[in-house]
This record gives C-alpha cells, sequence and structure tokens, in this order.
C-alpha cells in the first residue's frame, strides 16, 4: 500500500473544510468483570474542530473509516470538497485503494504522517483526549448499543455546547456558520517540535493549505507557497 506525504506540516488552516484530520482511538466495553473494546473512528475539522465524520466499530479493518468519510462526504456534492486536505496516519485503514479511492472520488488530497509521531496529527489527538477525559472516563459502557447510543450524544455535545478557547470560546459548530472570523489560536505542533528540537522552519510565516493545491475563486489567499 502507497504511503502518502505530509501535506500540513506547516499549515494553519484558514476557513472550514481546509484540512480534515482522522484517527482511530479505543472505547472500552465492561460487561461484568470482562472488558472488550470497540473502536472509533473520527474525523475532525482542523479549522473549525467540528467532528464531521464518526463511526463506532468492533474491528480495525477498514470498515468503521469508510463510515465515518462516508458520513463526512455526505453532507456535499462531487466536486465542492476539491482540494481539500485529508490527513492522518499510516494505518493500513486509511493506506488502503478502498479509502484512497473515495477519497479521490471528490477531489481530496491525501496527507499521512512521516512517522508515528503523534504531532504530525496533533488535531486528532487532541480531540481523542477531549472526548476521553471529558466524557468517557467517567462513565461505563456495558454493552455495544449502550456505546454507540453514548458516541452519538457526545459528539453532539462536543460540536454544539463545549466551547473551545482555540477559536475564540466558540463552539465547533458556531464557528463554523459564523460570518466572523473566529480570534484562532490555532498552534502548528509540528512546527513547536521542529523549533523546540532547533530546526527552524525556513519561511517566517506558515502558509495556508490552499497554496499546495492551483488556486480557485474564493479560496484563501494571503499565504507564502510552499
Amino acid at each position: 500500500m502507497k504511503k502518502w506525504s505530509n501535506l500540513i506540516k506547516e499549515i494553519v488552516p484558514c476557513r472550514p473544510d481546509e484540512v480534515w484530520v482522522s484517527d482511530i482511538t479505543y472505547i472500552e466495553i465492561v460487561r461484568g468483570s470482562k472488558k472488550t473494546f470497540m473502536y472509533l473512528s473520527l474525523i475532525t475539522d482542523a479549522y473549525t474542530h467540528e467532528i464531521v465524520g464518526y463511526a463506532l466499530h468492533d474491528t480495525l479493518d477498514t470498515t468503521g473509516p469508510l463510515k465515518a468519510l462516508a458520513m463526512a462526504l455526505s453532507k456535499y456534492p462531487e466536486g465542492v470538497l476539491k482540494g481539500l486536505i485529508h490527513h492522518s496516519d499510516r494505518g493500513c485503514q486509511y493506506c488502503c485503494q478502498e479509502y484512497v479511492n473515495m477519497l479521490q472520488q471528490y477531489g481530496i488530497l491525501v496527507s499521512m504522517t512521516d512517522k508515528g509521531d503523534p504531532y504530525e496529527n496533533a488535531i486528532a489527538e487532541r480531540v481523542n483526549g477531549i472526548l476521553k477525559t471529558e466524557w468517557l472516563y467517567h462513565m461505563k459502557l456495558t454493552s455495544p448499543e449502550m456505546a454507540r447510543n453514548t458516541i452519538d450524544k457526545i459528539v453532539y455535545l462536543y460540536n454544539n455546547e463545549r466551547p473551545h478557547e482555540s477559536i475564540g470560546n466558540l463552539t465547533p459548530a458556531a464557528a463554523r456558520s459564523t460570518l466572523l472570523k473566529p480570534k484562532k489560536r490555532w498552534k502548528n505542533y509540528w512546527r513547536l517540535r521542529q523549533q523546540a528540537a532547533g530546526e527552524e522552519s525556513p519561511s517566517d510565516q506558515l502558509p495556508a493549505a490552499d497554496c499546495i493545491v492551483a488556486a480557485a475563486p474564493g479560496r484563501c489567499a494571503a499565504a507564502v507557497p510552499v
């Protein structure tokens, strides 16, 4: 399976549906003294931090991630998302041809981490942590059905009720719908990691994702080409 390059190393998103980040995390199910696991696939908009697609599944094959992707794509006609960057780790679920084909059908660019460094997919990792530390670690899930119902409720609360400091204390849903640009406190964790290691980026300004694809009407213009 092909491993794709990291297209978002130097990017600060400037609008919704510019960069989506994906990841899979585990959910614990407790039945009496027996513990089992289910897996939660998430797709998050890197600008608004909104969870745009998710699926809870029993195995680590590509079925769950495909369901999450299908949910995210179902909100848009083909062509609208052309040039969007889908970023993930290098798991086989994201590298498989079926997943890549679905992305490319919508004109979406494929981006993956260079290594296993979580800083290269920091927003996705952060969302996993929020769902667990603020909700899941405080409850006991005893069945797959209960887990699915709970995840539906948590995702709704996360998107519509929980404010984020990084987007001007708006909720993800409000950040998407507002006509005003949120006061962003967005951090490029990959760049911070490089700076800490003494490997400065050659650019003084982080580019927007639009510089990676050909310019198109209505897209962000204030950026440094890469």
